[in-house]
Parts: structure tokens; sequence; C-alpha cells
């Protein structure tokens, strides 16, 4: 059966390489498509609007050589998987319908939404090609709603970006083993290796784990993951009370969540860490306490660049007095306030704070300024990244130069954009695609130790 696919310009927003994800069909881009991307590409936000031109561009390339029956017809869509089955790309101009078919259109007029002619669209073609399986693919949830409640056989969100069915399925960055682990396990090879234990088992034994997976038991033991391959595994042996005995710029942990989190982010062969969990459990305090033991102890690197996403009602932060890091300072006053944490029984906390802010070269920067930039000698810190699509992120995380380490936090409970859920948030999938990465940890640090009204709240409200 052919597939045609009528796209919506969330989707485009959302993905704009969405084009070559639907292989071997047909993509059909209504022409209201279009001139939204035409308005959004010079929109003050400077995400949305780079995402605009990206999708712009990407329909251009395929387009650019084909006459105007072609592009209304059909242009093969190259195959990005190297297959010989091609899709094909159609431009339809959705201004041009009239009732000359038995479509159950909703009003097109000027006075009515633009997610009506796009609507209209999918209606029409249904009609026009009735042994075709005609879908309209959008983000929206109400749109999905007036799509289906107009008679639209087939209306699905886009979902390319889900590498999970449910969100209790994604990494955590341990597993909890009922009992005496030790008593399962029929053949173990132990060794040394420098200061460390290492044991080496059948891959058959624990064949879901992934590496920098921590692993504990009800008995006291504790290991984390060096290596993995089809036959066998290495845990490297931990010891709880160690663990819980770190300290890191005067700092703790409260308990084993923390602890297991203070390791994996001190580890130097990590690139990446993911942190995620509810607020208060301490994922901001953990980054700024590694952080600065990292640049003012170890020397490891040369600044801390701390970053975040503006929300929307500040998608242009030059409205606001002062440098950039004092544009920021209302979005990134989270991490002032774990300063305080950290220095709020100094003789003088707010002298210790700007010695210490200048010493470590702290700098808050805006995602919406990154771009095109490269972070050499850096420890980066992204915050709020549970609100951040995949290709987002992705094009943060290419800005990370030789010798630097970043660390993105993130609470799912907590996405404020309409388009992305825990599901589709490019923080899910990071971590998802990241945790058989050798030099990537991921971490979900449950427990709430901001105080006990944070944890009802977090728990009950």
């Amino acid at each position: 059966m052919e597939k045609i696919f009528v796209l919506d310009t969330n989707v485009l927003l959302h993905d704009p390489m969405a084009l070559s994800a639907f292989h071997e069909h047909r993509v059909v881009i209504p022409m209201t498509v279009l001139e939204e991307l035409d308005h959004i590409k010079d929109r003050r936000d400077k995400d949305v609007s780079r995402e605009a031109r990206i999708a712009i561009n990407a329909i251009d390339k395929i387009l650019f050589n084909a006459s105007p029956k072609a592009i209304q017809e059909g242009v093969p869509i190259p195959n990005a998987r190297g297959g010989d089955d091609v899709g094909s790309l159609a431009i339809f101009p959705d201004q041009l319908i009239n009732h000359d078919v038995p479509a159950p259109y909703l009003d097109g007029s000027q006075q009515q939404a633009n997610d009506n002619r796009i609507i209209n669209v999918a209606l029409h073609l249904q009609v026009k090609s009735p042994k075709a399986y005609v879908c309209l693919v959008t983000k929206d949830i109400n749109m999905r709603l007036k799509a289906k409640g107009s008679g639209l056989e087939n209306v699905e969100d886009y979902r390319k970006d889900r590498v999970l069915d449910d969100i209790q399925y994604m990494a955590k960055g341990y597993e909890h083993l009922p009992g005496n682990f030790w008593g399962q396990v029929d053949k173990v090879d132990t060794l040394r290796d420098g200061g460390q234990t290492l044991h080496v088992l059948n891959r058959s034994v624990l064949p879901k784990v992934h590496i920098n997976e921590f692993l504990y038991d009800d008995s006291g033991f504790a290991g984390m993951v060096k290596s993995v391959d089809e036959d066998k595994l290495e845990l490297q042996d931990l010891s709880r009370d160690q663990l819980m005995h770190q300290r890191m710029w005067g700092l703790s942990p409260r308990n084993f969540e923390q602890a297991m989190a203070f390791f994996l982010i001190s580890r130097p062969h990590i690139d990446m860490t993911v942190l995620t969990g509810p607020a208060g459990s301490g994922k901001t305090l953990i980054a700024l306490a590694y952080g600065l033991h990292a640049i003012l102890e170890e020397k490891r690197f040369d600044k801390m660049i701390v970053a975040r996403s503006t929300p929307p009602m500040a998608e242009d932060i030059g409205f606001l007095p002062g440098t950039e890091e004092e544009k920021m300072a209302p979005w990134l006053a989270a991490f002032e306030d774990n300063l305080e944490v950290l220095h709020g029984t100094d003789e003088s906390p707010y002298s210790s704070i700007e010695y210490v802010k200048d010493k470590a070269n702290i700098q808050f920067k805006s995602l919406n300024f990154m771009r095109g930039r490269s972070f050499n000698n850096a420890y980066i810190v992204i915050d709020e990244a549970q609100g951040l699509t995949q290709f987002q992120l992705k094009s943060i995380i290419t800005r990370v130069g030789v010798n630097s380490k970043i660390v993105v936090l993130g609470n799912l409970a907590q996405i404020d954009n309409k388009y992305i859920s825990p599901l589709t948030s490019g923080l899910t999938y990071l971590v998802e695609k990241s945790k058989n990465f050798e030099h990537a940890g991921v971490m979900h640090v449950n427990g709430i130790e901001r105080s006990r009204l944070a944890a009802f709240a977090e728990e009950n409200l």
C-alpha cells in the first residue's frame, strides 16, 4: 500500500532533518507549512528560527533542480540508508483546494488557523487516493484531535525521536540486584589492576548491563561495569563506605545515589555525564562542586561554562541591561544558590563566592549564543536540558573541544516545552543513545535532599 505522510510545521521545527525519516514513502508538505517556516525563520527566538532555516534548506536541497510539475507530483528523496528504495517529496498548493471532492473540509478562510488548511490537505488526499494510507504527522495534540474529529483516518505524532516506549525503562545508570549477587554466580575470575579489584564474569550473568553502570546488592556489594563485550564483562569492585565518604569541595554525599554520582562525575575517562532526577536531589550541587574541585584543586580545566536555555518569555536577552553574564543571571540563580551552600559557612560568604567565581573563571552563557563556538580545556554544565530537543542537544555537545568535560542536568518532570514530552525529550534521547559509549556516564539521582517539604511536594502535589 502506498503511504502518504502530510507533515505539520512543528515536525520540521522539532527535527529539521525529518524528511529522511520516512524512507521509501511519499512526503507531502502543504504550502501553508512553507509560509509558516518563512515567518518563523526571522523570529527573535534564535533556536527556532535557526531550525526553520535548516528545514527550508533541506527542502531546497531536494527540490532545487525540479520543475514546478515535478515538485507537485513528487521529487525523489535520497535514501540515507543507502538502499534502492527511495521516497518522494511533494509541495501541495493548498490555497487551490476547492469543494470539487466530497471531503469534509474545515473552514480554511483567512480568519481560521493555518492548522485547518494543513488538515484539509490530508482530507483532500484521503478522498483523492482512497487506496493509499494517508496520514497527518503533527506534534500538536489539539490538531490531532481536530483532524480525527474531521474524519481523517490516520493521524500520528512524530515518533522518530522516540527511543523508548515507556519512560520507566530509561537507563538510570545503576541496577539493584536483590539478595546476594555472588551467590548467583557460578564462575568468576578476580584480578588486581593497579589499586583496583576487577571481577571478570560471563556476559550471560548480566545480559542487559551497559558500560559505566553501577550494580549493588542487599549484602553490601557494589561495583561498576568497566568493560562489556559479547562474551564477558568486567566489574570494578567498589567499597560502599569509601563511596559514602567521598568529598569534593567540602561536599559529601547524603545518600548512595549521590555517592555513585560523585564517583561517576569524577572519572577522568568520562567526557560526558548526564545527571537526571527530581528537583532537590542535588544534581546542580554535585556538578558545581566537582567543577570547582577539578579547576581549582586538580587544575584539569581552565574555566567553567554554565549554560541553559532561556525561557520563551525571555527569548531575546538583549533587552536586559548589562553583559551577557549579567543578562543571564535571573535564569542561572540556581548556581548562585548552590555557591552559597558551598560557602555559606565561610567568614565572609559573599567575598568567598566572588573570589571563587573569578578564580575558577565561571562564565554564564545562553545556549542561544553558543552556536558555532568551540570550548577547549573547559568544564561545561548544561542546566534544564529536559526542554531541549535531540537536535538542540546534539548541536551543543558537538561544541565540546579538546580536554573538556560536559555535564548535562535535567528533570523530566519539569518540561515546559509544549511539543516535548518525557518520551520525546532530547534528554531521554541522549541518555539512551550514550549509555553504551565508554566515555559517557548516566546517573539518576532520586533522593530529595532539599527539605522534607520539597520531598512531599515532589511526591504528592
